[in-house]
């Protein structure tokens, strides 16, 4: 029996049915190993040695994973073609190797890009070794996210500054931050502009508009008219309206639109955002399950071009579907503008054009249906347009309104797909009627409009997304990950249009992170350690080597953040947040004339009074009374560590979950926090006997009546439980959705032998 491991288990059933008899095809369910949860676990004094332990919940696939290899004949890895599943590949086998079920067993690694039968048996008749340089790309990645996570988060909890940092999510929420400054420092500027309703003289034509470009030698630009002042001038000189005007130049062109490029996962995102409304994470979940059942190619991608043989059976398809004139002499060409654009072959693309996909939901199926026309389209010819720019003079007046008519002559590949966007200049303006220069022209009507500049818009997703590619923050697998970890940890959140705000909890973290690690939040220097990772994917750099030029920097300078004082810490805060707490300049305490300013505590910042205790005044930012608390004092309320008993201590650490720890042994605490955490608590958890068996109630289930309680460990991980119903979650639950999860799972059902006869 050969044995193919795969990462998602409905990839491997649609794997296992292409190579039948004499193969079986097990997942890994993902990642199996993470480094473990504990301060020291990478190791920065021993050229950054990692501790890895198996992940909470993966011992039972893992045992099933072994018992397999110990039947088979041989061994074929085929995790994601990328670096995080060519690290997968490298934990397995490391995994495999230290249980010694090996022997002498063949180990291979394969890679497809899609999952049908021919990408599929190719591979497999063209095996290879583990790419060494992109399982270091890996290492340096998690080690970096590591160092990161244990190093600057627990300055965040220590303070009450922020629940974590990230290497990439901190620029993010600097981005957005940033973009509010902007917006709430803007003045708008007013300025005017001036249409024209025109048509020709004794004509039945329809009446056609025109806009003032030109007036006493002057050109007009945007904004060249500030006031009304100046255009009621203007209003004044032309005089009334049915003015007699003629043509006086006429410039037609052809121009030609090309189809945009096949989608990468950046632009799939942007564009299912704007046209399907779906969240990054959404988009990258129903991907997913396109690619699992052999419907697309692989969804992490930063290239553009398609295989030969894709887009010979695009073209085939072109012509059979829509004729000839569809289709382009030669294919059309993308090339690809990321430059370290290595991790996947291809751009997203249907693995078959003729037959239709059957048998998806409506998420699915829109998301399918995308991803086919945009890359049918791409290989379709241009759409030609016929532009006609007309200059149209009053009498015996030195000024010129301008007219542009643009008409579709062929509409190319916007018979299939038009991606629209809110910025693009190739949108379709009115038809005007035949002219010629000396047509005689009536002015109808002036209509002057008043206008304001613009703030710079709100980051949506896709807009963020785009923005993160541009500077070269982030990569394929990343983009998703990064825009629901910023809005899970509240230091983002979104409007009805899906824009994003920075809440107080993002203000503060870039104020912080801004003034003390600068480099960790500055855009060329995070663009730069993505190149750095790119270099290690392409054997350019050596691990410890891309490992040491990132921490010595930055190991000095959390040393030195670790030395500041919480009371410089708040006056940076408010420095930087002043104008967006107090837009009207005002700090006065309206209770005692003290000043306002920011205050930090575990129930969230806050504005109160600088004469605190004297003068207890406080209220939310944006309004709204701040929760009861004995001491809002942030030097005194320090959530890292807790003492919960003579050796036991708390530690909330952020990224990688909180544990307890009597100082010889560590456990994770996950689920819990400074609330809920007690000392009975710890000591289960420190006890390995006792795991899973300290329960926090929710509440009551209306249905049955009964408990229903959360456990924060268990041998699967955390889940909840409820008349011998449980149900695994990743986190403690509200009682609503507990009591869901609950009712929609029927409790296991044991089998009873049947009652001996006579009884």
């Amino acid at each position: 029996m050969n044995l193919l491991i795969v990462e998602s288990p409905s990839k491997a059933k649609t794997i296992e049915k292409y190579l039948g008899k004499g193969w079986r095809v097990v997942a890994s369910v993902g990642h199996v190993r993470d480094l473990v949860p504990e301060n020291g676990s990478v190791d920065t004094n021993d050229n950054f040695k990692m501790k890895w332990q198996i992940m909470p919940g993966k011992e039972k696939q893992i045992k099933m994973i072994v018992d397999l290899v110990k039947q088979a004949d041989a061994v074929y890895l085929a995790s994601d073609p990328d670096r995080e599943g060519e690290a997968i590949a490298w934990h397995l086998l490391d995994i495999l190797k230290s249980k010694r079920v090996l022997g002498k067993k063949p180990v291979y690694r394969v890679a497809f890009h899609e999952i049908t039968k021919n990408a599929v048996m190719a591979a497999i008749s063209e095996p290879r070794e583990i790419d060494s340089n992109l399982v270091d790309a890996y290492i340096v990645r998690r080690a970096l996210d590591y160092l990161i996570g244990f190093s600057v988060s627990p300055l965040l909890w220590r303070r009450n500054l922020g629940r974590s940092a990230g290497r990439v999510q901190s620029v993010a929420v600097k981005l957005v931050v940033d973009r509010e400054r902007e917006i709430e420092a803007f003045k708008p500027t007013e300025y005017w502009s001036l249409e024209s309703t025109l048509k020709v003289k004794n004509s039945n034509t329809s009446s056609f508009k025109g806009v003032l470009s030109k007036y006493k030698n002057e050109k007009i630009e945007k904004q060249t008219i500030k006031n009304q002042e100046q255009i009621d001038e203007i209003l004044n000189y032309l005089g009334e309206p049915e003015l007699n005007a003629s043509v006086v130049n006429i410039d037609k062109k052809k121009s030609s639109r090309r189809a945009f490029a096949p989608f990468t996962t950046s632009t799939l995102q942007q564009e299912a955002a704007r046209k399907l409304r779906f969240s990054s994470k959404r988009t990258m979940s129903v991907a997913q399950h396109l690619y699992e059942q052999g419907l697309i190619t692989y969804m992490r991608t930063d290239a553009t071009n398609l295989s030969a043989e894709a887009v010979d059976e695009i073209r085939k398809y072109i012509e059979k579907t829509y004729g000839e004139k569809y289709l382009p002499k030669s294919p059309n060409v993308y090339v690809t503008k990321s430059k370290n654009a290595q991790e996947a072959h291809e751009a997203i693309r249907p693995t078959h054009f003729d037959a239709p996909a059957t048998g998806l939901d409506t998420d699915e199926q829109k998301l399918y249906d995308l991803i086919w026309k945009r890359t049918v389209a791409c290989q379709m010819i241009n759409a030609e347009f016929d532009s006609v720019a007309v200059d149209i003079q009053p009498e015996n007046r030195d000024a010129i309104f301008h007219s542009v008519g643009t008409t579709c002559t062929f509409d190319g590949f916007l018979h299939v797909y038009n991606e629209s966007r809110d910025d693009d200049e190739n949108s379709e303006s009115g038809v005007l009627p035949p002219l010629n220069v000396g047509d005689k022209i009536e002015i109808e009507k002036f209509l002057p409009e008043q206008h304001f500049t613009m703030p710079p818009a709100r980051f949506t997703e896709a807009t963020l997304v785009k923005k993160l590619e541009e500077l070269g923050i982030g990569r394929p697998s990343t983009y998703a990950t990064i825009m629901s970890t910023i809005v899970d940890r509240n230091y983002v959140e979104q409007d009805k249009q899906y824009r994003f705000h920075p809440t107080s909890a993002g203000w503060i973290i870039s104020a912080y992170l801004g003034k003390y690690f600068s480099d960790l939040v500055d855009v060329n220097f995070t663009a730069k350690t993505e190149d750095t990772l790119d270099d290690v994917s392409n054997g350019k750099i050596k691990k410890i080597t891309a490992l040491n030029e990132f921490w010595t920097p930055t190991d000095k300078t959390i040393e030195a953040a670790r030395g500041v004082k919480t009371s410089e810490i708040i006056d940076i805060i408010n420095e930087f947040m002043e104008h967006h707490l107090f837009p009207d300049g005002n700090t006065k305490c309206p209770k005692c004339g003290g000043v306002l300013g920011i205050k930090l505590s575990k129930y969230g910042a806050f504005i109160g009074c600088n004469k605190y205790p004297e003068c207890d005044y406080r209220i939310k930012i944006g309004g709204g009374d701040v929760p009861n608390q004995n001491d809002t004092d942030t030097e005194k309320q320090s959530n890292t560590p807790i003492d919960l008993d003579e050796g036991i201590v708390f530690y909330p650490v952020g990224k990688f979950g909180p544990y307890v720890s009597n100082g010889k042994q560590n456990a994770a605490a996950k689920g819990y926090t400074a609330d809920t955490i007690t000392l009975e608590i710890a000591k289960n958890l420190l006890d390995k006997k006792s795991v899973g068996r300290v329960a926090i109630e929710l509440g009551e289930n209306p249905a049955t009546k009964q408990k229903i309680l959360y456990y924060a460990t268990g041998r699967y991980g955390p889940y909840i439980s409820s008349n011998k119903v449980n149900v695994s979650v990743k986190s403690q639950p509200d009682l609503e959705t507990a009591i869901k999860l609950i009712n929609n799972k029927k409790p296991a059902v044991s089998a009873q032998k049947p009652a001996k006869k006579g009884k």
